[in-house]
């Protein structure tokens, strides 16, 4: 077999439209036949990193290893060297000698991608500071399997709502625009998109036959949307000055007022967890509108995914990615 590329999600734009698009079909024919690939037959080995604690990314990561024929390594950040100070480089130079693939859900940006530079294993992104990938990626196949397919993602309108400047928002706008959606964001002056993210967004958006719209006005983002989202407003770490902190984001929480102004059709989700009555409504989150538990899932396959595409890149394998409707 000849040597493919070596390929990591480290950010949502590491994908091009084509890319996202064969990963959402085969999340989706995951999600049909969870045991379509297994690319891990062996068991070989995959790390997965924890240095934020963590339900449903430890769930679905330890699940999807084990369904694609492999073995989870888990490795938290009090049990390994990581968290007393080694440096990430060297880190990287073990386990890329020892496993299959790395998944570290970590803290900065310039970590996840430190350990890409030494691994020789593909490098996932469980999440940042300032990115979420597969969890964007789980919530574009939710769309999809409830509005017709992938190949109807683009030209729809999505709306974030909230904490517009955090790693979801950051994610959204740059998915979105690799998919050719309308990515609409709102939130309050000074919790805006990073102005660097927010110009990746709007150049591939322009490629893609997709807009960026960032506004302070939350019934503007939601207009018309096909989806709505929203986030807990206050990020892991600062729960005991949540009284403080979510006080600018008051105006933007999801309620039937709100979801009133989406399209009929529209779907809410959120990447949970969820705090009723603050960022979002219980009538919303548990009413007939709210996909989140599709959405919770959908995680597995589409994580599944996204390691079978990168692991079919490195090892120049089609077949791995075969059942793709």
């Amino acid at each position: 077999m000849m040597a493919g590329t070596l390929r990591h999600l480290l950010r949502d734009d590491d994908l091009n439209h084509d890319e996202q698009k064969t990963i959402l079909k085969l999340g989706l024919a995951f999600r049909n036949n969870r045991y379509l690939s297994r690319p891990f037959e062996g068991p070989q080995s995959v790390a997965v990193l924890f240095d934020k604690p963590s339900t449903r990314t430890r769930s679905s990561f330890a699940t999807g290893v084990v369904e694609l024929g492999g073995y989870p390594l888990i490795i938290d950040k009090d049990g390994s060297q990581l968290g007393r100070g080694e440096p990430v480089a060297d880190t990287s130079r073990v386990l890329t000698r020892m496993t299959s693939a790395i998944v570290w859900r970590t803290f900065g940006q310039d970590r996840i991608e430190e350990m890409a530079k030494y691994a020789t294993v593909p490098v996932v992104n469980a999440l940042t500071d300032d990115f979420h990938p597969c969890q964007v990626l789980a919530d574009l196949m939710t769309i999809a399997q409830h509005q017709g397919g992938v190949d109807t993602l683009q030209g729809k309108t999505i709306a974030y709502l909230g904490d517009a400047a955090n790693n979801m928002s950051h994610s959204y706008v740059l998915a979105g625009a690799v998919a050719g959606m309308h990515v609409r964001v709102a939130g309050p002056q000074g919790f805006l998109p990073r102005a660097d993210i927010l110009a990746d967004a709007q150049r591939i958006a322009a490629e893609n036959g997709g807009s960026i719209l960032v506004t302070t006005d939350p019934r503007e983002a939601v207009h018309d949307a096909d989806c709505v989202f929203t986030d807990t407003w206050v990020s892991m770490g600062e729960e005991s000055e949540y009284q403080l902190r979510s006080k600018p984001f008051v105006p933007y929480q999801v309620n039937d007022e709100l979801m009133q102004l989406a399209k009929p059709t529209a779907l809410f989700q959120h990447c949970l967890p969820a705090y009723r009555g603050k960022e979002v409504t219980a009538s919303v989150i548990d009413g007939p509108q709210s996909v989140v538990w599709d959405e919770a899932e959908n995680r597995l396959h589409a994580q599944k995914a996204v390691l079978t595409w990168l692991i079919a890149q490195q090892r120049d394998d089609a077949s791995l990615l075969a059942g793709i409707a």
